[in-house]
C-alpha cells in the first residue's frame, strides 16, 4: 500500500498522519478536511537546504506559496529558513500577517498591478521578478517617485520543453511568461534596467513547468541561462549575482509517478553551473529555487465522508463524498490523477474498483475513475492523498459549497490553522437589491 510520509495504519485499523487517528481529525474537524504532514514539509525543505550546502553553494530556498498559502504555512516555512516566492498582492499581505522577513519575499507574476508593485515597494521585499516590459516602465516610474532602491530578476523563457501537461509547462517560447531568451527581448529588458537609478538587476529567473520527473529539462535551461550570463559579462562587464532556476521537481500521485529525490534535481542543475562557471572562469552566482508542489503536495491529504453510491451494471460503481471540484478541480481541470483509501478500514483488502465522484452538479466532477478501496460503506471515511498543493489554493464555492478546514498535524498533535467556511461566510459579500419604484434603474 503506497503510504506517504509520516502515514501508518494503527491497531484499530486507521490511517494515521503525523501521530495522529484520521477518524479522530474528521471527528473533530468535520469533512472535507485537508490535513498536513508538516514534519514532511520540513523533511523536504532539510533536504534542499543540506544539498546546497554539500555542494557548497551560496542559495536560497523559496517556497513557492502558490502551491498553498495561508499564514500558518508561512509561520512554518521562516521556521525553516526557507524564502517565499509570492505572486499576488494577496499572497504578499498573507506573508505580511505572518510576520514573514520582507527580505526573503520574492515577487512574481505576469501581470502586477501598479497597486501591486507600490504595495512590494512599501514592505521593501526582497526582489521583484521582472516578467514584462510594461512592468519595467512601471517598476521605474514607481522607485524613482519613491527614490527606492529594488533589486530585480529578468525572468526568461529557455526555450526548454518539459515533459509535462501543456497547461504547467512554463519554460517553451510560446508562453505568457517572462521574456524570450532567443530572440532578443531578455537582451532587450536587460537594457532597459542595466544602469537604471534605484534599479539593481540581481540577475535571471526561469522556470520550465511543473510536475517534471526528469533532470534533463533543467540541465538544458542552466545552461541556457549561463550561456546568456557570459555573454552579458562579455558585453556589459555585468556580473549576476543570482541564477534563479525555479521549481517544478514532480512528486509521487500514483504508483506509476517515478519523481527523483528532491536533492537529485538541485545536483544536476547545480553540477551545469558549476561545471560553467570554471570553464568561463565566471564568479559562482547565488543559485535560488522555488519548490512548491516538492515541498507541500504530498504533505497534504484531503479526508471525505462517503456518501450516496450507485451502480450502473457492468460499467462502474460511483460513490460520492461531500466535496470534489470546489476543493480539488485538477482532476477536471487537467486529468490530474490521485490515489484514495478507506481511512478507517485499512486492514481490510483495498481492493473494490470504483468511481469516487464529488458532489457538485457536473458530470466532470470525479476525483479518481478507477479509484481502489475497502469494500464502500456509508459513512466512511475516504483519503486522497497528495492533496497538499493546488487543492485547496484552487478551491472555490462553486454551488456555493463552503471551502473545508485546514489542519496541521505533527508529532501526535493537531492544529487547525484555516476553519471551514459557513454558509453565513459564502454570502458576507452578497448586496441584497433595494426596494425600488417601477422604472427606476437597478
Amino acid at each position: 500500500m503506497l503510504l506517504y510520509g509520516t502515514q501508518e495504519v494503527n491497531e484499530k485499523g486507521h490511517l494515521t498522519i503525523g501521530g495522529v487517528d484520521s477518524v479522530d481529525l474528521v471527528n473533530t474537524y468535520g469533512t472535507p478536511l485537508i490535513a498536513y504532514d508538516i514534519a514532511l514539509f520540513r523533511e523536504r525543505a532539510r533536504a534542499f537546504k543540506e544539498t546546497f550546502r554539500a555542494e557548497g553553494i551560496q542559495a536560497q530556498v523559496a517556497y513557492a506559496s502558490k502551491a498553498f498559502s495561508s499564514i500558518a504555512i508561512y509561520e512554518v516555512a521562516q521556521q525553516e529558513g526557507l524564502s517565499l516566492d509570492v505572486v499576488s498582492g494577496g499572497e504578499l499581505y498573507t506573508a505580511v500577517q505572518a510576520g514573514f522577513p520582507r527580505e526573503r519575499i520574492h515577487f512574481h507574476g505576469n501581470n502586477k498591478s501598479e497597486a501591486e508593485l507600490e504595495y512590494a515597494f512599501a514592505e521593501k521585499v526582497g526582489c521583484i521578478v521582472v516578467d514584462n516590459f510594461s512592468e519595467i516602465e512601471l517598476i521605474k516610474r514607481i522607485s524613482a517617485m519613491r527614490k527606492q532602491e529594488m533589486d530585480v530578476l529578468i525572468r526568461v523563457t529557455p526555450g526548454v520543453e518539459a515533459h509535462t501537461h501543456n497547461y504547467i509547462t512554463t519554460g517553451q517560447e510560446d508562453s505568457k511568461f517572462g521574456f524570450d531568451l532567443k530572440n532578443g527581448q531578455a537582451d532587450e529588458a536587460f537594457y532597459r534596467l542595466h544602469n537604471v537609478e534605484y534599479i539593481r538587476v540581481l540577475g535571471m529567473h526561469c522556470h520550465i513547468g511543473s510536475q517534471i520527473f526528469e533532470t534533463t529539462a533543467f540541465r538544458f535551461a542552466a545552461e541556457a541561462l549561463m550561456n546568456k550570463m557570459i555573454m552579458w559579462r562579455d558585453e556589459y562587464n555585468f556580473i549576476c549575482r543570482v541564477l534563479n532556476l525555479g521549481g517544478g521537481f514532480g512528486i509521487r500521485y500514483t504508483e506509476e509517478d517515478a519523481p527523483l529525490a528532491p536533492a537529485k534535481y538541485v545536483e544536476e542543475m547545480a553540477s551545469v553551473v558549476l561545471s560553467m562557471t570554471r570553464q568561463h572562469q565566471y564568479p559562482m552566482p547565488e543559485i535560488w529555487i522555488e519548490p512548491g508542489r516538492s515541498l507541500v503536495g504530498d504533505a497534504g491529504t484531503t479526508l471525505y465522508r462517503l456518501g450516496s453510491m450507485k451502480e450502473v451494471p457492468e460499467i462502474r460503481t460511483y460513490v460520492a463524498v461531500d466535496g470534489g471540484m470546489s476543493d480539488n478541480i485538477r482532476p477536471a481541470l487537467y486529468g490530474a490523477e490521485y490515489t484514495a483509501v478507506t481511512a478507517n478500514r485499512m486492514d481490510e483488502p483495498q481492493t473494490t474498483e470504483v468511481t469516487i465522484a464529488g458532489k457538485c452538479c457536473e458530470s466532470g466532477d470525479k476525483l479518481i475513475e478507477q479509484a481502489l478501496i475497502a469494500r464502500p460503506q456509508e459513512d466512511d471515511i475516504i483519503a486522497t492523498f497528495c492533496t497538499g498543493a493546488y487543492s485547496y489554493s484552487m478551491a472555490s464555492n462553486y454551488n456555493r459549497l463552503p471551502r473545508p478546514a485546514v489542519v496541521f498535524v505533527e508529532d501526535g498533535m493537531h492544529q487547525l490553522v484555516i476553519r471551514r467556511e459557513t454558509y453565513e461566510d459564502i454570502t458576507r459579500l452578497d448586496i441584497p437589491l433595494q426596494a425600488v419604484k417601477r422604472g427606476d434603474t437597478i
